[in-house]
């Protein structure tokens, strides 16, 4: 069986909801990854982490660190959490081909997709980010890296903050190895900066944190919900991308991905408005049913979060 059937048929078995777990082993104990990378399609290979929030046990991979392999050099997706998971991915790559890194794109500013940026410097990389996430990266960095620092200890050993070497607005499109590939901002979402990688001759998206499918998504302060989704209308799901690697969560579809994110947004604020019009107010608005989506990772953690962020966004919208 070639490589390209079996991805298909890998892709296909992805496209049903996959329940992830918290409590999963780490999947990959001989490395500081998570788990192994695996061959999306061909070419395309992802490191999927873990769902559960960054960990001593799992070295703050808990989001996905993928590669391109172009035919002319690697081009990796996130810096990874600290300079030990950059390091470990890299002997990844190694055994996969001997075309070098040629440039490391952070999907965000948040410490797993650029912490681990000082090693990729070290080894001479480019490291390309969104104006928006370079400046996040500057005021906030070094928060991240002190909160990285608590929960890896020793593994955080080795790890300074650097920042992107190339920053762009728009789109940044690459043609290397015979392969087009847009890194594209496509408007606000989850967090300042964020961007898509966009394979547009094989239709796949490295979505990074506009979409989730098996753990909860975090609303954050400076989040704007109804920008999500109007920018996932509008930009995002017209791409068209039969697979998604998103930012957490094993490879899928956009059926699965728009479950999970955009759905969910759009019923969490229709039950934040029913709240609000019903006279509710922000204690409150903590206990608005979220039930349908119980069953994610990190519900627990996030849920009561979300509508309460969602609640402050939409009491003066």
């Amino acid at each position: 069986m070639s490589i390209a059937i079996r991805s298909i048929m890998l892709a296909c078995a992805l496209a049903a909801p996959v329940m992830a777990s918290e409590d999963i082993a780490d999947q990959y104990p001989q490395s500081a990854l998570y788990s192994k990378p695996v061959e999306v399609i061909p070419n395309v290979w992802s490191a999927i982490g873990a769902t559960a929030p960054p960990t001593y046990e799992n070295s703050g991979h808990n989001n996905n660190l993928s590669f391109i392999v172009t035919g002319d050099g690697v081009i990796v997706i996130n810096g990874g959490a600290a300079a030990v998971l950059a390091e470990a991915l890299h002997e990844q790559i190694k055994a996969v081909t001997d075309q070098p890194v040629v440039l490391v794109i952070n999907e965000n500013a948040q410490g797993h997709a650029m912490l681990g940026n000082s090693y990729w410097a070290a080894q001479g990389v480019d490291i390309l980010a969104h104006v928006d996430a370079a400046e996040e990266v500057a005021l906030h960095g070094d928060a991240a890296l002190v909160g990285m620092r608590v929960y890896n200890r020793d593994k955080a050993e080795g790890t300074t903050l650097v920042g992107p070497t190339i920053t762009f607005e728009d789109e940044y499109i690459i043609e290397r190895g015979g392969m087009r590939i847009e890194v594209l901002h496509l408007g606000p979402a989850h967090s300042p900066g964020d961007i898509q990688v966009w394979l547009p001759e094989q239709k796949l998206v490295i979505s990074g944190d506009i979409a989730f499918h098996e753990r909860m998504l975090p609303i954050f302060g400076d989040t704007c919900t109804s920008c999500w989704i109007e920018t996932w209308e509008q930009k995002f799901e017209p791409l068209g991308a039969v697979y998604v690697i998103p930012g957490h969560g094993h490879p899928t579809n956009m059926d699965q991905v728009r479950r999970y994110t955009h759905d969910y947004l759009v019923y969490l604020r229709e039950k934040i408005a029913e709240h609000i019009d019903e006279g509710g107010d922000l204690a409150g608005s903590y206990y608005v049913d979220q039930s349908p989506y119980v069953h994610l990772d990190t519900f627990e953690e996030l849920a009561t979060k979300n509508a309460g962020r969602v609640f402050e966004e939409m009491e003066w919208e």
